[in-house]
């Protein structure tokens, strides 16, 4: 059973979020918080799989409240899923600094929302290539700083997990990385999985973090195919 905390200071769109997450036969909401405060508390009470999190509340927002559930100890297990009225919203890309696995419009369908719970819950991204190269192009603009969460320490680094590497900070997903680089799908998950935790990273977002900060990609960048080992 997967367990939903959900934030949003909207009353009743939190109340009709908490009805769809439990209308799910695998997932149930283990709460409803209204400020980015109470969000954090109720995380570390109820140390939930996912929190559905709104970034705009009044008092603490939703990248601060982020930032503290996923800095906190022992919290390691939780996912931040970003919700949004608007999908180039500069706040998301703050949010995904901030260790949010990845986002959503607040308009998404119903089922595509209780999909994209698994998704996170199960420690993926929830980052499309498109997502993903807005995302870079803005952490060029901002020039921003590493994020603690992330050493980028290339020479830790296989060759073969530099060009994993760099195909995920490209935004490629696991099979299009395998047939990238004649592959199986069990051996990419193996490179994701140590480049995880080579580099300190929460999840797949925080890997397109550490190619950009390690200069793997940049804006418009594109993946080009190496040659079969």
């Amino acid at each position: 059973m997967i367990r939903v905390l959900v934030a949003d200071d909207q009353a009743l769109l939190r109340g009709s979020l908490r009805v769809l997450v439990d209308s799910a036969p695998d997932l149930t909401a283990v709460g409803e918080a209204g400020t980015g405060t109470e969000a954090v508390a109720l995380a570390a009470k109820f140390r939930p799989d996912v929190v559905l999190m709104d970034i705009r509340m009044p008092g603490m927002d939703g990248i601060e409240a982020t930032r503290r559930i996923t800095s906190a100890p022992g919290m390691s297990g939780t996912r931040i899923l970003v919700l949004t009225t608007f999908d180039l919203d500069e706040y998301v890309f703050a949010a995904l600094r901030a260790g949010a696995s990845g986002f959503l419009l607040k308009d998404t369908p119903p089922g595509d929302l209780l999909d994209a719970i698994r998704v996170v819950a199960a420690g993926d991204a929830l980052l499309t290539p498109g997502i993903t190269r807005r995302l870079i192009g803005e952490f060029a603009r901002q020039s921003p700083a590493v994020p603690p969460s992330v050493s980028v320490n290339l020479g830790e680094l296989t060759d073969r997990e530099r060009e994993v590497l760099t195909l995920i900070g490209l935004g490629l997903s696991n099979t299009e990385i395998a047939q990238r680089l004649y592959v199986s799908m069990s051996t990419t998950k193996t490179h994701v999985g140590r480049l995880l935790m080579k580099l300190g990273a929460r999840d797949r977002a925080h890997l397109v973090i550490a190619a950009y900060e390690a200069g793997l990609v940049g804006p418009g960048r594109q993946a080009t195919r190496p040659p079969p080992p």
